[in-house]
């Protein structure tokens, strides 16, 4: 019984390798088969969940020297400093949209008023008029800045996934094109290509699935010294009935800077596309698939590395300037001033997660939070897929803090209503959903662990959010998640938001 028990989800697994659908089917539905198979033997071992914070694997200990001249106690996240940047910024500027509406209007604003630099970073560009509508307002611009009496030196510059981007005849590329070839100045389109679809395995493996391998990520669309942070991709569900989160960071130029770093990082190891819809290499850097991966990916982090200290280095002696100097004011005070910044209030903290090239820094700060979460502390988790790693599931399961879990309903999904097996998706989320909550109840844990499921009327559910509240504290800390957990998206990050 053990051994057809065990060779179930085996079966099950290589039958889907035989079935067509939409990306990613394969892999959720076989993390289903495996949970199947796994179901007995973690209730038998369920109440060890409890020492689950020392029991899993050891979290690098991120912790920094703390600043002797610094108020005690300002916020106990502290140490995320010593992995990333801090961006300390007033809370004024700092405001969180509601509605995709709001998002794809703020956007189109920002870009016709843009001078010197516009950045964007998404999965993927759609092809319909709504994606046109931005495109069209990105060439506007960049014809005025031409046309202008003091003509600006305006850059766009639009980071994309290869394999995403390149879906079907028309997609993120032929969009794009009319740019590229109209403005090969001023625009740069980079696709980023992962390491891992290679060899024979990007031979065979078809359009779509090839998008299982491995993706880029980052969602961050920047205007001068402004700032959109958000899981939502630059496609017209995104612009209309699909539900994500959006912070807007306004003449925040530090944060700016720093994403556009990044983003040029990123692009400079990816392919660019050229205006004949052929993609190159950046000179001397080693080709994503063709290339030695070894070489590659150690080029690669050190590309991205090499910015995330430099800004580290940045922000440090500007925390010594703002905190140490003889300049810091009050908001009132830096307003009757007007030359003169006020004491932050908010403070930033951008992770990163990319697996291939061994940066886990997101990894690495998502299961601290997890694992030193108090008795008291409530803790808020939001995702459109309900697929939590077996570590965090057990962190969740083991930690005293209360959590509230929002998923997506079936109805929500974006796979419902799907053609074939795809249309099975939703299912599937409900029952990795049931089998963790039947987890909770055996243990006891169903008023400190809490399910809720979002549905609206003709829309869907893609935002991604974690937010805990310390206890007997009236504030919260955020982290706007961009990445999918249980998912390993090569390129990602997530801005850690501390409202004080």
């Amino acid at each position: 019984m053990a051994a057809a028990a065990a060779a179930g989800p085996v079966f099950w697994r290589r039958l889907l390798g035989l079935l067509p659908g939409r990306p990613g089917l394969a892999a959720l539905l076989g993390r289903l088969s495996d949970r199947l198979g796994r179901s007995r033997d973690r209730r038998r071992r369920s109440p060890w969940l409890l020492l689950a914070p020392l029991l899993s694997p050891a979290v690098p200990q991120a912790t920094s020297p703390p600043c002797c001249l610094c108020p005690e106690g300002v916020h106990r996240f502290q140490w995320i400093r010593s992995l990333v940047p801090e961006f300390g910024v007033c809370s004024s500027h700092v405001r969180v949209l509601s509605s995709p509406a709001e998002f794809f209007q703020l956007m189109k604003g920002q870009i016709k008023v843009a001078k010197r630099r516009v950045v964007m970073a998404s999965l993927y560009l759609g092809t319909g008029p709504l994606e046109q509508e931005l495109v069209d307002c990105l060439e506007s611009t960049l014809e005025e800045s031409l046309q202008a009496k003091f003509p600006s030196d305006l850059k766009v510059s639009i980071l994309l996934d290869f394999t995403r981007g390149s879906r079907g005849k028309k997609n993120s590329r032929t969009m794009l094109l009319p740019l590229l070839q109209r403005f090969p100045e001023q625009v740069r389109v980079s696709l980023f290509h992962t390491p891992d679809l290679r060899g024979l395995l990007r031979l065979l493996v078809p359009e779509r699935f090839n998008e299982t391998i491995g993706l880029q990520h980052i969602k961050v669309y920047l205007f001068d010294n402004s700032v959109i942070l958000s899981g939502a991709n630059l496609s017209d569900s995104y612009f209309t009935n699909r539900q994500d989160r959006y912070v807007f960071l306004q003449d925040c130029a530090e944060i700016a800077d720093f994403f556009t770093e990044l983003v040029d990082a990123v692009g400079d190891v990816s392919l660019q596309l050229q205006g004949d819809n052929t993609v190159q290499v950046v000179d001397g850097m080693v080709h994503p698939y063709k290339g030695d991966r070894a070489a590659y990916c150690k080029a690669a982090n050190k590309r991205v590395m090499d910015v995330i200290h430099s800004a580290r280095t940045r922000q440090q002696m500007l925390h010594a300037q703002t905190f140490h100097g003889d300049s810091l004011l009050t908001q009132e005070e830096a307003a009757a001033a007007g030359d003169r910044r006020p004491a932050p209030d908010t403070w930033i903290y951008p992770l990163i997660q990319m697996k291939p090239f061994e940066i886990q820094i997101d990894e690495i700060v998502t299961e601290t939070l997890l694992t030193e979460a108090e008795r008291g502390a409530r803790v808020y988790l939001t995702t459109g897929y309900f697929n939590l790693t077996q570590a965090y599931m057990d962190l969740v399961l083991g930690t005293r803090a209360e959590y509230q879990i929002l998923l997506a309903s079936p109805e929500v999904n974006g796979f419902f209503g799907a053609k074939g097996v795809a249309g099975a998706i939703p299912a599937a989320y409900v029952h990795i959903e049931r089998q963790f909550y039947s987890e909770v109840c055996s243990l006891g844990q169903q008023e400190r662990v809490q399910l809720q499921e979002y549905w609206r009327r003709g829309w869907t559910f893609h935002a991604k959010e974690a937010l805990e509240s310390e206890p007997g504290a009236l504030d919260s800390r955020s982290l706007h998640t961009g990445s999918i957990p249980g998912n390993q998206t090569t390129g990602n990050f997530e801005d850690c938001v501390l409202d004080c």
